[in-house]
């Protein structure tokens, strides 16, 4: 046997109290230097993890490693200054998420990187030369690759996917092609709520409500209009003030929520607009509440559960049972009374049941489910369920507003989670719905956007003379005790108050406490 092949010999040693150690196996040099190849193998994938490139510039082609790694430092140093710049103006962000071109471009750009990545995995295996390393090391090294490899390309390509799924949610949901700017310093838009079937948007109006927002402050207020609302007038020069000059007032059967039919009736005098229903609620709505209507957004009320299935639910104070599934007796069981959080059919039937209440009432605990998603679904839920809440959006909501203006009303939705809403109802007591006072709606409806307004800029005034004086923020302040609330008297139809009294959610400038 020759002393190249010769197993290396163990060799004893004496301990420190004199006992004989175990045999320690002496590598021979052959051993020792595959061990250095290993080592340097796993370094150089490694080396691709940190800093893509590098291990070819170490070891292999040289200016595919410096064209990698410059790519690598670019799209870090561009993705930290849109992270850090987002951080202050987060309109940047939502441009950036809400610009189908840009970002057709970040999921290719995700794609490309991500096989691109991929590729250099495998080529920094390649230059640890696999076929000098022993068998156990050589399928070590070709684990150790592969996890990374796959694990990389794959967090990159779902990137690329949910990119794609973002893309796909925002064409089919802001359809609008043009902007509408702000009137009176407010940009006006109408929330409808509809039932859901084939080609049945906007042709059962279930619920409509304006949400009236500061264009700086982000304040809202959100006007409910009743369905039963009738003798009203349409806007001046409008399509249906010319058929109906004296009022929207023949009879029972001419209500707010049968505009829609009669414009999928009478298509013709809609014919340049793709949503004549719309439209048409539309007029009636400028008509009663003397607001310009900038944008609308379709709600389809049957995958409304959808989207509370992707986040989880909301939670909601019901202080009544809530009938579960119809009137009379289709109704097959009840919300019962607490604090609960409800989703899915639960949260669908609290905002929609009628039977045990009224169409007033419904009003109220429709106008508290959407304070509490405002208030309580955050950024980390959305992007925690995002594919599922971005595939039930999809189906849920279409709106006039286009692509361009999202940013802006992100931007506004989260200044408006940190303020108070306001209602208005244009219910009874208020408002006699059959035959209405329209001067008198428009009064109430301007004094209460002049309010909101007058909050929010005494708010604002106050921040800045207490910074100008040197006064510590209300945040820093000690909070002053809240005397605990009186248990309302009456509660009807789940709603703190009753058709004659009003309901509190229907008219407060704190939706949070009526609810």
């Amino acid at each position: 046997m020759s002393a190249h092949t010769a197993q290396p010999r163990p060799v004893a040693g004496v301990g420190a109290t004199g006992s004989v150690t175990a045999a320690r196996p002496v590598r021979t040099t052959a051993q020792r230097a595959a061990r250095v190849r290993f080592r340097r193998a796993l370094s150089l994938m490694l080396m691709t993890l940190i800093l893509p490139g590098s291990a070819q510039i170490v070891a292999g082609n040289r200016r595919v490693g410096r064209c990698a790694l410059r790519l690598s430092v670019l799209l870090a140093s561009v993705t930290g200054v849109v992270l850090v710049t987002s951080y202050f103006w987060h309109e940047l962000f939502f441009w950036l998420g809400t610009t189908p071109w840009v970002l057709t471009w970040l999921r290719l750009g995700l794609i490309a990187l991500g096989v691109g990545w991929a590729a250099l995995f495998v080529d920094a295996w390649r230059l640890g030369q696999p076929l000098s390393l022993d068998l156990s090391q050589r399928r070590i090294s070709a684990l150790v690759n592969g996890v990374l490899a796959f694990s990389v390309a794959a967090t990159l390509l779902f990137g690329a996917h949910l990119v794609g799924v973002h893309r796909g949610m925002i064409m089919a949901m802001f359809t609008g092609s043009s902007t509408s700017g702000a009137v009176d310093g407010r940009y006006n838009v109408l929330l409808i709520g509809a039932d859901s079937g084939k080609s049945r948007w906007g042709l059962r109006t279930d619920s409509m409500t304006v949400a009236s927002i500061d264009a700086d402050t982000g304040r809202t207020v959100l006007i409910g209009l009743p369905r039963n609302m009738t003798n009203f007038p349409f806007k001046k020069g409008s399509i249906l003030a010319k058929q109906f000059p004296k009022g929207y007032n023949c009879g029972s059967s001419c209500e707010l929520n049968s505009l829609a039919t009669y414009a999928a009736d009478h298509k013709p005098l809609f014919a340049k607009y793709a949503q004549p229903g719309v439209e048409a609620t539309i007029e009636g709505i400028e008509g009663i509440t003397d607001l310009h209507i900038n944008y609308w957004a379709m709600v389809n009320l049957q995958g409304f559960r959808e989207m509370a299935n992707a986040v989880g639910g909301v939670t909601i104070n019901v202080r009544q049972p809530i009938p579960v599934g119809g009137l009379g007796k289709d109704v097959t069981g009840y919300i019962q009374p607490g604090v609960k959080k409800l989703k899915g059919d639960q949260l669908l039937w609290y905002a929609r049941s009628r039977d045990s209440s009224d169409d007033y009432s419904r009003m109220a605990r429709q106008k508290c489910v959407m304070n509490a998603f405002l208030q309580q679904v955050s950024p980390g839920d959305v992007v925690k369920h995002y594919e599922a809440l971005a595939n039930a959006s999809e189906a849920l909501v279409k709106t006039s507003i286009p692509p361009s203006e999202v940013d802006r009303f992100a931007g506004l939705a989260l200044k408006a989670k940190n303020q108070k809403i306001s209602t208005l109802s244009l219910v009874p007591p208020l408002v006699n719905t059959s035959d209405p006072n329209i001067g008198q709606i428009h009064r109430a409806v301007h004094k209460a956007l002049d309010r909101a307004s007058d909050k929010a800029n005494d708010k604002a005034s106050d921040k800045a003379n207490d910074k100008a004086e040197g006064k510590p923020s209300a945040k820093a302040t000690k909070p002053a005790k809240k005397k605990p609330a009186k248990k309302p008297a009456v509660v009807t139809g789940g709603s703190i108050g009753s058709l004659k009294t009003g309901y509190a959610a229907n008219q407060t400038d704190d939706l949070s406490t009526a609810c």
